[in-house]
């Protein structure tokens, strides 16, 4: 109940005070020469833009453009009333009152503009980052390194005794005559008889093979 009482006594307190605002601001403005609706828009101009700027405030976290407009609008609406109160011959009113009262309209559109179209930065939460993390990508694994090919060894040459007491290897004709060409051919150029190392490298065979065809060719 008495929670009731007191915000019915809160709303009329606020009526009273901005009907007597109301009522300063117009008698201030039609004084500075806006007579006709002219005079009773600019109290609406200046209630406008006390609400607009008190709404901003309180939506918004960075609220510093929102005080300015609001301090604006207070000190116009506080101007009235005391101007008005008898400090301020209201039959002739000074020039520069009429400049402020004649500019007025643009500077509470300018004000009126900022305050709605401004667009409020978005709170974060505090749990979430500030940036969106960048996806992180699995480096890729290396590729495994080549495996060098290994040239096959060599059979080991065996020694001469050894290359007399092996069993002699069979030589298939056409290898054997191909050989001959070879071992004509390299004993009309150097004078010498071909040997076994000779004969391997150009044919390409194994030793064995090689001594067994030196030596039918001997």
């Amino acid at each position: 109940m008495s929670r009731t009482l007191r915000l019915d006594a809160v709303l009329i307190q606020a009526v009273i005070a901005g009907a007597l605002s109301f009522a300063h601001l117009h008698d201030l403005a039609a004084a500075a020469g806006q007579d006709g609706w002219k005079a009773w828009a600019y109290p609406v101009s200046v209630d406008l833009l006390l609400v607009a700027a008190w709404r901003r405030m309180r939506t918004t976290a960075d609220n510093r453009a929102a005080w300015v407009w609001f301090v604006i609008a207070l000190t116009a609406s506080l101007g009235a009333n005391v101007a008005t109160a008898g400090l301020l011959d209201m039959t002739d009113v000074p020039d520069w009152l009429r400049i402020t009262v004649a500019g007025w309209p643009a500077l509470a559109f300018l004000g009126g503009t900022l305050l709605a179209h401004t667009p409020a930065p978005v709170a974060m939460p505090a749990d979430s980052p500030s940036a969106p993390a960048a996806a992180v990508v699995p480096d890729p694994e290396p590729a495994p390194a080549p495996v060098p090919a290994v040239a096959p060894a060599p059979a080991p040459e065996l020694p001469p005794a050894a290359a007399e007491s092996a069993p002699a290897l069979a030589v298939p004709p056409a290898l054997l005559d191909h050989a001959r060409k070879l071992a004509d051919t390299h004993h009309a150029t150097t004078g010498d008889r071909i040997d076994a190392d000779t004969l391997r490298a150009r044919l390409g065979i194994p030793a064995p093979l090689a001594n067994a065809i030196t030596a039918q060719l001997a």
